[in-house]
């Protein structure tokens, strides 16, 4: 029966590739017996509780080969149904073009873009071994499983898995296994064009175990590839490749060709597919046997579950208080942080990441599933959570998997993409770290971030100008807008102590991911900040009656406004100064609340940022002024780059009042 369900899986695929005219079905008829050796005899789950804590992890890295998910998910139980597999790629099906997280069950994350699976595996690999370091004990192994992704030529040639790779190598992650499924072709033709190294040797320097399967002769080959799986397991100081050798398109005409890489085969290639593996069954029907022979896997996992339960039964008796503490990470829990006064006790001038820094150690101490690190800026970015008479956080290291503080290395894409599979584990808040401007290197994890709703915590520093002497290459003047633009991201920029630590707040308790952009210059600390920067944008200082002008910024220059308030006043203009340090958070507001802040009857506005002045047409209006960067900024002290490019005092009183005269 095996046979049959590695063929249902291939004729699956390619069936509801060719009826929806659209896909990659290649892949799937390559690696079907690899998937099927995985699920029916190593991966441990249960298709009747998909979400339990201690089943195995699979990622198709190579998510263009999604239907290869669809096919097991269905024959495996999860709930997709023959309709599912026929809607392929159509609007609102279950089974869309990429393999979506939070959208179909039984898909861990969501992939297509090529690398990021395989770096959000080395990220679910290190919550395992985090979790089973701080939870585990002698004869109670509450976290015990395995990470497996399958990725393909793709997946290698991104850099993305360079970083992500040498990173799971040197922490030693045994428990992660990968299935490359070297079959030589990309969709422009064959990988000689453009990929030539060899990759075994490129794994073993990076201190991976590495298999090897050659499927050429025997694609179907099951006791081979179980033999590599085995091997993998037992290995438990390196991570493991197994190089699965392997034709693109097995069984049909146009096996070998980059032709089936990434179209349908047609219906008469797809006849001819049939025929070859002897598939005499109708459209979308699979032999009931082969329900029957893969609900043993399923029946394995249910008893594997019930057997963990009652082993976590007796563990709450030995250990409740690390039970206690195990359920409330893996549920998500968090105390209220809105309670702890504090994060809103702020006395002296201070840089915002310093003041995120502050909350952080406070905040680290409150939330034991904190986890999060920096790429070789932790002394830059203030973002490691320092150690104290009561609580050693220590260092994620082998030997110490229970350390909570990440040393990424200098891999910011990696690192964005590690923590999104970090937090889409579970049992961790994750939190990553880096200049502003690197930010654009850890841009497509962060918009995965998003479209997952995951709330991953991204803390930014040295933002805008104020970087100074570094100049242009490191100050940020696009990246507010990149990131504002990225639907379900939030962006704070903070303008004091207290709006950073409702930053946090606001970071940690909703179901987003978060961007903290933060100062590396001194700011000053604000009387009537605080909780209302959770609601994105707020009245910070008023005048008496209606105001004339509007001064509106976000972090540092909110400070110009203040001064520039008070100039005004002397000359008998009433100015108001509107603190905005979330766009996302503000507009998600009553229109009543956000008229309240910024009146539609003031038509004088100024808004202020040391960025992009792309963000701001809306709440300028077509009376405002805007004070913002058209072009790169300069090397400097920041003092001389904020005079230079207008953001002063004088500046936005100018422009109040050029507004006024409009």
């Amino acid at each position: 029966m095996k046979q049959t369900t590695i063929n249902a899986i291939r004729i699956l695929s390619a069936e509801a590739i060719q009826k929806a005219n659209s896909g990659h079905p290649g892949l799937p008829l390559g690696s079907a017996p690899i998937a099927y050796t995985l699920w029916q005899n190593a991966l441990k789950f249960n298709n009747k509780d998909p979400k339990w804590d201690d089943r195995d992890r699979f990622i198709l890295s190579a998510g263009h080969g999604s239907m290869l998910d669809y096919s097991l998910l269905y024959l495996y139980g999860f709930g997709l149904t023959k309709e599912d597999l026929m809607n392929f790629r159509q609007l609102g099906s279950k089974t869309p073009g990429h393999p979506e997280y939070g959208h179909t069950v039984g898909i861990e994350t969501t992939t297509g873009p090529l690398g990021q699976g395989i770096a959000n595996a080395v990220g679910m690999a290190v919550a395992e071994a985090h979790l089973a370091a701080k939870f585990n004990r002698e004869g109670f192994p509450v976290v015990d499983h395995y990470t497996y992704a399958l990725v393909g030529d793709g997946c290698l040639e991104e850099g993305i898995s360079y970083e992500a790779c040498s990173f799971a190598g040197t922490h030693e992650l045994g428990k992660l296994i990968v299935f490359y499924d070297d079959n030589d072709i990309t969709i422009e033709g064959n990988t000689d064009i453009t990929f030539k190294e060899d990759v075994a040797a490129r794994f073993k320097a990076q201190n991976w175990q590495v298999l090897k399967v050659d499927l050429v002769a025997n694609p179907d080959n099951v006791a081979l590839i179980l033999s590599a799986i085995r091997k993998a397991q037992k290995e438990t100081k390196k991570p493991s490749i197994i190089i699965c050798k392997t034709k693109i398109g097995y069984g049909t005409p146009l096996e070998g060709s980059h032709k089936c890489h990434g179209s349908p085969l047609g219906a008469e290639n797809l006849q001819k597919t049939k025929e070859k593996l002897g598939w005499t069954s109708a459209p979308f029907e699979v032999p009931a046997e082969v329900f029957k022979h893969t609900a043993t896997a399923g029946r394995r996992g249910a008893k594997r579950e019930r057997e963990w339960k009652a082993m976590f039964a007796e563990y709450e008796k030995a250990y409740p208080e690390l039970a206690a503490e195990y359920k409330a990470a893996m549920k998500g829990e968090l105390p209220d942080l809105t309670a702890m006064e504090e994060l809103f006790q702020w006395e002296k001038p201070m840089a915002t990441r310093q003041t995120s820094a502050q909350v952080l150690q406070k905040i680290a101490a409150k939330i034991p599933s904190l986890m999060g690190g920096s790429a070789d800026l932790a002394p830059s970015n203030l973002s490691d959570m320092k150690n104290t008479d009561t609580i050693v956080y220590g260092d994620f290291q082998p030997g110490n998997y229970a350390g909570r503080n990440m040393h990424f290395g200098i891999r910011e894409h990696a690192m964005a993409a590690i923590t999104n599979g970090m937090q889409l584990h579970g049992g961790i808040h994750a939190y990553c770290s880096t200049f502003f401007i690197f930010s654009d290197y850890c841009k497509h994890a962060m918009r995965l971030s998003a479209l997952m709703n995951i709330p991953v915590v991204y803390i930014l520093t040295h933002d805008s100008i104020g970087v100074g002497e570094d100049g242009p290459t490191h100050e940020p003047v696009e990246q507010l807008i990149a990131l504002r633009s990225i639907p379900n991201m939030k962006v704070y920029r903070p303008a004091d102590g207290k709006e950073t630590a409702a930053a946090w707040i606001s970071a940690l308790t909703g179901t987003a991911p978060t961007a903290l952009v933060l100062t590396r210059q001194n700011l000053p600390q604000y009387e009537n900040s605080g909780l209302a920067a959770l609601k994105g944008g707020y009245v910070l200082e008023d005048c008496e009656g209606t105001p004339d002008v509007l001064l509106i910024a976000s972090g540092s220059e909110v400070e110009q406004c203040v001064g520039a308030k008070a100039k005004l006043a002397e000359e008998g203009i009433k100015a108001r100064v509107v603190s905005m340090p979330c766009f996302e958070e503000f507009e998600k507001q009553s229109e009543a609340y956000k008229e309240s802040v910024i009146p539609s009857a003031v038509k004088a506005r100024v808004c202020v940022e040391a960025g992009s002045p792309y963000s701001w047409y809306k709440y300028a209006g077509d009376k405002g002024e805007i004070v913002a960067m058209t072009g790169f900024g300069a090397s400097a002290p920041a003092a001389l780059l904020f005079k230079k490019f207008g953001f002063t005092v004088e500046n936005v009183v100018e422009k109040a009042k050029k507004s006024l005269a409009k």
